[in-house]
């Protein structure tokens, strides 16, 4: 595979995360250095970064997870992350690509009240008007959403294959089932069911829960599909107060479930989480450090984190018209 940009430099590769686990990780699965960049915050609440290396004609990625911590809000990692792009193309960079896991914002697709805003679209028309070529992300809520809204070229990437590898590893012999939270994540479920049939070479059941959800309330708890002595796997995008979890999870036990596994890419685990780790939470929790996201103080040995590093890592270099062993690759990538 060959980049569709022509550069005679080799790419630059920068994290904005002040993460040292995570940037040994990329180091070490990129083979090689990431880019050095200067930050300095001022009094006021600005910044500055800027590259410490020439960019000119060269291919671009930035790696950043556009969530809000205790010293930065999403809103401020997302104007670091535009600025920045903006400057790279200041500079000269032949093509800027960003790599955001978890893309903020992205829930809003959809106006489901009067008047409501679109801030996925708004989001996507910032990303263009700075000069961001290519988006590469994981799990949004809504990829026809996503696609839709961005004209650039999006790569998507999916944690299921990381949940996979690691349900089978959890499945002890019981017969698998997987479940949606709600009806619109059937698709992302049922791709995840598929994978898991091909690793079990069983049949595995599908199933999912009504759920509607208004002024911020959810309600509906009936369950469509087969659960009855099996290992129940609940797939989301995300789990944010862990409402919608725990009522799935409460489900798949009354229809019998044996054990239930609740899989998320995106950790949030904002305010009242903690109920996840409780008695009637899941008997297992996996999730990715797609956000930067310390676990409840509740949390137990039940929650597994599954590191998405290796991923990104390949996925760059495969951008890069380097050949890899990419084993589920995204759409864009095949």
């Amino acid at each position: 595979m060959t980049s569709p940009h022509s550069v005679e430099a080799a790419p630059a590769v920068f994290l904005l995360d002040d993460d040292s686990e995570f940037f040994e990780a990329l180091i070490q699965h990129l083979g090689t250095d990431l880019a050095p960049f200067e930050l300095r915050d001022f009094e006021d609440g600005e910044h500055k970064l800027r590259p410490k290396i020439s960019v000119r004609g060269r291919d671009v990625y930035i790696v950043y997870r556009l969530v809000g911590g205790q010293e930065l809000s999403a809103n401020d990692r997302l104007v670091r992350l535009l600025f920045f792009v903006a400057t790279l193309r200041d500079l000269g960079a032949a093509c800027v690509t960003a790599v955001v896991p978890y893309l903020p914002y992205a829930r809003k697709d959809r106006r489901t009240k009067f008047r409501d805003p679109l801030n996925q679209r708004y989001l996507a028309q910032l990303f263009e008007a700075v000069g961001v070529d290519r988006l590469v992300t994981m799990d949004v809520h809504n990829q026809a959403a996503l696609e839709n809204a961005f004209r650039c070229e999006v790569i998507h990437l999916e944690g299921r294959r990381l949940m996979a590898e690691a349900v089978m590893e959890e499945r002890d012999g019981l017969p698998l089932a997987v479940m949606s939270p709600d009806t619109g994540g059937v698709k992302r479920a049922e791709r995840f069911r598929e994978m898991l049939q091909q690793m079990s070479d069983d049949d595995v059941n599908m199933a999912f829960l009504e759920k509607r959800r208004s002024e911020g309330v959810v309600s509906g708890d009936a369950v469509i599909g087969e659960l009855e002595d099996r290992l129940v796997v609940i797939m989301d995008d995300l789990i944010a107060g862990g409402t919608t979890m725990l009522r799935a999870v409460e489900a798949c036990r009354h229809a019998g479930a044996k054990r239930v596994i609740a899989c998320a890419t995106h950790g949030l685990f904002a305010s009242g989480a903690e109920v996840l780790f409780e008695r009637s939470g899941p008997d297992r929790l996996l999730y990715t450090n797609s956000v930067p996201r310390p676990l409840p103080e509740k949390a137990n040995e039940r929650a597994r984190l599954l590191r998405i590093e290796p991923q990104l890592a390949r996925t760059i270099l495969a951008l890069n018209g380097q050949r890899v062993e990419e084993p589920d690759p995204p759409l864009g990538l095949v």
